[in-house]
């Protein structure tokens, strides 16, 4: 293990954060930072080198374009180095790792993000752990997609999503179990692990526009949804509807609103507000409805998955019944096949 070299990637977040006159805020020189802090504990671990993303992103602030910048600072570097770390804000932290799940499809190296709620420059923090578990786990030979480390488990990247916004635990992989854990030991799920496949990397040009997500709620009209529907740039609506796929569909004008989006070309997704579960369009008349206006279901895939899977599905040129069809099926692991 201590033969390789792994490529820690610093793209801003709690992590690497210092107080500033207004609370915690990006800081450069993470570098020195993590060495002093984790000192001889790195003489177990494979040799790493830092790189900055210029500016420090906060991942509140995050942009989908920025997608491109974190997945690039990996690809222009895959061949020199055996595994790799993307250190990242919690905010936004699933959304990226699921961005970078398609991005880097064919992967036959780790790629681990991981990030903390405390920063490592408090003297009582989360970070250290995850720093050493996120070195170990980039250096596993088992490893071969991108995975979010957190609180002791390792998630499928495009499987994860945030739960708690201040317990240490706050990550969760709700629909999928941990790929692993890291204890005494790291264990890994290695039957659910994905295997290598064709490297298939690909960076398209995201456009920062071009997905909305609108949550429905009790007494929701059309006129909100055809508000969200006439933003400049839209080509894709994901609808976070209730339990497996339903919506107030008598609502008037809902249901004609969305038949009218879908005729001009935008692509609208059915998904779940239920932390854990799928859509089943069918089961009920209101899901039916939605599936017979040409909203499409968005199986068991999390809000992050299906936001970053439309995102990168657009900036790749799909037309718009290309894209349809491959958000019904898994490409990465990210939702379970049919």
């Amino acid at each position: 293990m201590t033969e390789k070299r792994l490529l820690v990637v610093h793209t801003g977040g709690t992590i690497g954060m210092v107080p500033g006159a207004h609370g915690l805020e990006p800081a450069n020189g993470f570098e020195a930072l993590m060495r002093q802090r984790l000192g001889e504990r790195l003489d177990t671990l494979p040799a790493f080198e830092l790189v900055e993303l210029a500016p420090l992103i906060d991942s509140a602030e995050l942009l989908p374009a920025q997608w491109r910048t974190i997945a690039d600072a990996v690809v222009t570097r895959y061949d020199e180095y055996d595994g790799f770390v993307v250190l990242h804000g919690t905010d936004t932290m699933a959304y990226t790792a699921s961005a970078l799940s398609f991005m880097l499809q064919g992967l036959d190296k780790p790629v681990i993000v991981t990030g903390s709620q405390i920063p490592l420059s408090r003297a009582r923090n989360d970070a250290e752990g995850h720093l050493l578990a996120a070195l170990a786990l980039a250096a596993h030979e088992k490893i071969h997609e991108v995975g979010l480390y957190f609180n002791g488990r390792l998630l499928r990247g495009n499987r994860a999503v945030k739960v708690d916004a201040s317990a240490l635990a706050a990550f969760d992989s709700p629909n999928y179990p941990p790929l692993g854990e890291v204890g005494i030991d790291i264990r890994l799920r290695e039957d659910l692990l994905l295997p290598v496949a064709s490297r298939a990397f690909t960076l398209p040009a995201f456009d920062n526009t071009a997905v909305a997500v609108l949550r429905l709620f009790p007494g929701i009209g059309s006129a909100l949804l055809q508000a969200v529907l006439s933003q400049p740039g839209l080509k894709a609506l994901i609808l976070q509807s209730y339990g497996v796929g339903n919506a107030p569909v008598t609502a008037p004008g809902l249901l004609e609103t969305l038949e009218a989006a879908v005729a001009q070309g935008t692509l609208v997704v059915n998904l779940t507000q239920c932390p854990r579960g799928a859509v089943a369009a069918s089961t009920y008349a209101t899901g039916s409805a939605l599936a017979q206006a040409g909203v499409i279901g968005g199986a068991d895939l999390t809000v992050e998955a299906a936001f970053a899977k439309l995102h990168w599905l657009l900036a790749m040129g799909n037309t718009p019944a290309q894209a349809a069809a491959l958000m019904q099926r898994p490409l990465c692991g990210e939702q379970r096949g049919h």
